[in-house]
């Protein structure tokens, strides 16, 4: 049974296994722990002020990851939604649960638009978020704050309500 848990420091270092080996082995993505800083402290980029981060356990196994960003003006970034190869798609709902969790938080914020940002490469998150009522916007309509990445190419929001 999946369960959906805050990450922690103890939790930390499954979690960066599991983003790094999606992003770099799995897709070939060229980025490092050294280009993500929002990593290195999970706790205050991410489990401050109206966000979070969480993980899909599967048992005490790291299968799943989402972060939410508070950028300000009740706006919040969707970052770093990952989920382990076994434990992906609809059958096992663990992309959904994650999202489902970071919205009930947003909601609780009082958020009121998400912004995401993704590669092409990652066609099936494309598809997951237009599903779930993200849609496509340009790199320029993006909120001055947002957070990115050189290799983020395709843009999404949503409003929370």
């Amino acid at each position: 049974m999946i369960r959906i848990v805050p990450a922690s420091t103890a939790t930390t270092p499954a979690l960066i296994q599991l983003i790094l080996q999606i992003q770099c082995q799995e897709f070939g993505l060229t980025t490092s722990l050294a280009a993500q800083p929002d990593l290195a402290d999970i706790e205050q980029y991410y489990q401050s002020a109206g966000g979070g981060f969480w993980l899909a356990l599967d048992q005490d196994e790291v299968v799943g990851t989402i972060g939410l960003r508070d950028i300000g003006h009740q706006q919040a970034a969707l970052r770093k939604l990952y989920v382990k190869a076994s434990h992906r798609g609809a059958q096992h709902g663990v992309a959904a649960l994650l999202l489902a969790r970071l919205l009930a938080a947003a909601d609780a914020a009082q958020m009121q638009s998400l912004y995401l940002a993704t590669t092409e490469q990652f066609a099936a998150a494309c598809r997951f978020y237009e599903k779930n009522g993200f849609t496509q916007v340009t790199l320029a309509s993006l909120p001055a704050a947002f957070p990115r990445i050189p290799q983020e190419t395709r843009f999404y929001r949503r409003h929370v309500v």
